[in-house]
């Protein structure tokens, strides 16, 4: 397939709005939310996420958010804070490992404790892999989580992803035992 106009070059909406949320770009100044919600997640987070060993300053998430502000720009990765239309702050998920010459994207998230279990994952998920096949040409989309993380996994099931690959002993876990990581796919060819 030929494009007339290379994906990482076509317009990247600043924001997606669903039925309940808004996706939204990070902006400078998001760090102290961010920051908040962390907090108030850090124990679920701290399981999975390696960049949640610590919990961080107002200012090293200001920092984080201001370091996707820059790599959405340049299109290396793509990332939108999820809020609630009253404005609060859901979670955060982000296209990442983005290849766009096949083009393909990988997507990871995660979600404030007090949003969880209403599907509002599930709803961001589906929305950003349509937008990606819609408008991005996106041939293969992937969510990679620890096999021990069902909910990760199920958010992947419900938005239509497929289990294609487990990897065992892939990396380890935050308390540096080994683990397998589950590969969920949506293909589009």
């Amino acid at each position: 397939m030929v494009f007339s106009d290379p994906p990482r070059l076509r317009n990247i909406p600043d924001e997606h709005v669903t039925e309940r949320l808004i996706l939204r770009t990070p902006r400078m100044g998001d760090g102290v939310m961010v920051n908040e919600a962390v907090h108030e997640s850090f124990t679920a987070l701290n399981q999975w996420m390696p960049w949640a060993r610590n919990r961080p300053s107002i200012a090293e998430s200001e920092t984080h958010i201001r370091e996707a502000a820059a790599r959405h720009r340049t299109r290396e990765e793509l990332s939108y804070l999820i809020f609630k239309p009253e404005g609060s702050l859901c979670g955060i998920i982000s296209l990442h490992h983005i290849d766009w010459d096949v083009p393909k994207f990988e997507l990871g998230y995660w979600i404030r404790t007090q949003c969880s279990g209403f599907g509002y994952m599930t709803e961001a998920v589906h929305t950003l892999t349509n937008w990606c096949i819609r408008d991005l040409s996106a041939i293969r989309m992937e969510i990679r989580c620890d096999a021990r993380n069902y909910r990760s996994s199920a958010v992947a099931l419900r938005a239509g992803y497929v289990l294609e690959a487990t990897l065992h002993k892939d990396g380890r876990t935050m308390d540096g035992g080994l683990r397998d990581t589950q590969i969920y796919v949506k293909l589009t060819e």
